[in-house]
């Protein structure tokens, strides 16, 4: 496939790097290691520098990650979450994997985008094995208009039923388009939630119009 030169990618996104892309001069070691066995980072939920991407690099540890940025002429290929989901075969017997199938009918039908983020994520995308019997399973929905604290609640109890059938663990984002926030803590009684954006966390009431309570 050929370079793709954008600024318009979001959080969770997994980006591949162009061939020709330079290295990282402020990088630890590993790195280049890692870009090595796959050239991908991930989009981080940060301030843009001029046109450049925040990104994060993973390495062969959860100790070992490493923020940066991207210019977007250094982008060879974008692989969105939500195209993800398609890519998922039936083979894999990993308790995230097993999730992931199990959850996909409810989270169809809430009529919004989502897919897997993470370690399963970047798996999917890169070809790399990186999920574990231990691995979580992450997931973004893309809701950019409202939901209902109930229909959340329902959506919620329904995700974790599934998770501890499987044996894990499952956290969902929900990505409002401007920022981020926790479906389970949404799902929840109280009237605030944290709300992420680029410019840092916020605690609102109301994460679709995002005013901070005092």
């Amino acid at each position: 496939m050929g370079r793709i030169v954008t600024t318009n990618v979001r959080p969770h996104d997994l980006l591949r790097l162009a061939p020709d892309a330079p290295a990282f001069a402020d990088a630890p070691a590993w790195v280049t290691d890692a870009l090595a066995r796959a050239p991908w980072v991930v989009v981080r939920r940060a301030p843009r520098l001029a046109d450049a991407i925040p990104i994060g690099v993973r390495g062969a540890t959860r100790s070992e990650r490493f923020g940066t940025w991207l210019h977007p002429r250094d982008v060879g290929r974008v692989v969105a979450p939500e195209d993800l989901c398609a890519a998922v075969s039936g083979e894999s017997t990993l308790p995230a994997f097993a999730l992931l199938r199990a959850v996909a009918p409810l989270l169809d039908a809430t009529g919004c985008q989502w897919g897997p983020t993470g370690s399963m994520g970047f798996e999917l995308a890169s070809g790399i094995t990186t999920v574990t019997p231990a691995s979580d399973l992450d997931l973004v929905m893309r809701a950019p208009e409202p939901l209902a604290r109930e229909h959340a609640a329902a959506l919620f109890d329904a995700l974790s039923n599934a998770a501890r059938d499987a044996a894990t663990r499952i956290d969902v984002q929900i990505d409002t388009g401007d920022a981020a926030f926790s479906l389970g803590e949404f799902a929840r009684s109280t009237a605030r939630v944290m709300l992420k954006s680029a410019a840092g966390p916020n605690l609102v009431a109301d994460p679709w119009r995002a005013e901070p309570l005092a």
